[in-house]
């Protein structure tokens, strides 16, 4: 916006803040109302409009040289600044003027002398030569001092950003806080519990700066998750293999295991179990998220028997009854 303009517009009201507002009050007033009619979420006319005046009026009172200017001016063109003739007829008193703004610009050159302004026709004081003391022009006065209409610009999201984070399995699974890098700064996100290979989650406002006002990009965070070789996720069960022998498969058992934590925990293996079945205990899969850990039965027997077990092992056979042709008819 041109400065020649700003007697008509009353920025302040536009924010909502007061004339004393602090940059910061100036700022959050921005954005609060940047956040009602932005034209990405606000499609109506009336708001498009509202964004661009909004917009007008930050882009001055954010601006510290802006908004001194942009105050006297307003001063001025108020009242603020009285005309007096020199022989009390209404002509102009550069003087007094001159002491409106002399806390902005200074008294002069240092040698005493006030600012001084070149009179038109009857000696009062052309428009086009105050606004020239700002950087501006009245219309109609040709090029000289002009500044030309800018477009306010809009506020612009900041871009995302792409990272990659290694997990062991436990963190992946227990959950984990972790210490991250962007542009030099250091900063700690938590990994909730119970992230997958390959599963990206979003940090917020951890990506790129946005610019005019804009929000922060985000930061998506792409997970490789170490394998274990003992345990295993399936949704939010923590699988593991429970070796047990021939006896506790068919008599059943209570066998004994460790968790993902080294906890001791114990598994109720039912009679007659064969391998592949599945016992668990409730509670112990992923932290806040029902999960069990789930044993699965593999049936071991020792890679060197004796004679005596070779023996008991036809025995048994033999007192399985119609159990080998079962089998049998199943390979």
């Amino acid at each position: 916006m041109a400065e020649n303009e700003w007697l008509n517009k009353d920025f302040y009201k536009v924010l909502g803040v007061s004339k004393d507002a602090s940059a910061a009050d100036v700022t959050k007033a921005y954005r609060k109302l940047a956040r009602k009619y932005h034209p990405d979420l606000n499609k109506s006319k009336e708001a498009e409009e509202k964004f661009k005046d909004i917009s007008e009026a930050y882009d001055v009172l954010n601006n510290k040289e802006q908004r001194q200017k942009y105050d006297a001016i307003r001063q001025f063109g108020m009242g603020g600044a009285r005309f007096a003739g020199g022989s009390g007829q209404g002509g102009f008193d550069g003087a007094g003027f001159s002491d409106v703004f002399g806390s902005m610009f200074g008294d002069g050159a240092g040698d005493g002398s006030r600012i001084r302004f070149s009179t038109s026709g009857g000696g009062q004081p052309g428009m086009d030569d105050i606004f020239s003391m700002f950087g501006g022009g009245m219309p109609g006065q040709g090029s000289r001092g002009r500044t030309a209409y800018r477009e306010p610009q809009r506020p612009q999201r900041g871009e995302d950003r792409n990272s990659k984070i290694t997990l062991t399995f436990r963190q992946a699974v227990k959950g984990a806080t972790v210490s991250l890098s962007v542009d030099g700064r250091k900063f700690k996100t938590h990994v909730p519990a119970g992230v997958k290979n390959g599963q990206k989650i979003r940090l917020a406002g951890k990506g790129k700066p946005g610019t005019n006002g804009g929000r922060n990009g985000d930061m998506f965070l792409e997970l490789t998750v170490r394998e274990d070789p003992k345990f295993s996720l399936r949704g939010h069960d923590i699988v593991m293999a429970l070796p047990v022998t021939v006896g506790q498969a068919v008599a059943g058992a209570k066998v004994e295991a460790r968790d993902i934590d080294g906890e001791t925990v114990t598994f109720k293996v039912p009679a007659g179990s064969s391998s592949g079945s599945e016992v668990r205990v409730s509670g112990k899969g992923v932290p806040g998220r029902g999960g069990d850990l789930v044993g699965r039965v593999e049936i071991r027997v020792p890679s060197k028997p004796g004679m005596a077990l070779k023996r008991k092992a036809k025995e048994f056979d033999e007192e399985s009854g119609d159990f080998l042709d079962e089998l049998a008819q199943e390979r």
